[in-house]
């Protein structure tokens, strides 16, 4: 995992050192928005990594939710930067679906662990930015059907299910 872990951190100081982004080689100016929202992102993804850096404990189960939860915190960051600047409406509905699903996923890892909840966010209407709109399905989710079934015990519960 380790490995693994090392050799997207590299990957991605590769493609730092290569170079201004794509989108700033067609172009001499950058509006504010833009800067904007690259700071944000800039931002969210250091703050994901960071998160994603954890000590081994011994319990696989543990370390994964570790690094999942700031994974997916990044995944909110992102869209809610998406929220704020962007203007494709289709994005922005799927940026939506996103903060909803991935927020749900890191309770769902949470509960499974016996862990705390996180405090309430604000939900995607609720972001600031060009023409809000609730989120409308209008594409399958990528993680459609990976919704986690929880039992009705307690984690590590000796209960058996009938």
């Amino acid at each position: 995992m380790r490995t693994v872990q090392c050799a997207f951190t590299a990957g991605i100081a590769i493609l730092a050192l290569c170079g201004p982004p794509v989108f700033a080689a067609g172009s001499q100016t950058v509006s504010s928005d833009e800067a904007s929202f690259m700071a944000e992102n800039d931002a969210a993804m250091t703050r994901m990594m960071d998160g994603m850096s954890v000590k081994p404990t011994g319990d696989v189960d543990r370390d994964f939710v570790a690094m999942m939860v700031p994974h997916h915190q990044g995944a909110i960051d992102m869209a809610q930067a998406e929220l704020r600047y962007g203007h494709n409406e289709q994005l922005r509905r799927i940026a939506q679906e996103i903060v909803v699903e991935q927020q749900q996923e890191i309770v769902a890892m949470r509960l499974a662990l016996g862990q705390p909840l996180p405090p309430p966010a604000s939900t995607p209407d609720q972001q600031q930015g060009p023409a809000s709109s609730p989120a409308v399905h209008l594409h399958p989710s990528p993680h459609q059907g990976m919704q986690m079934r929880m039992p009705n015990s307690a984690p590590n519960s000796t209960q058996k299910e009938p």
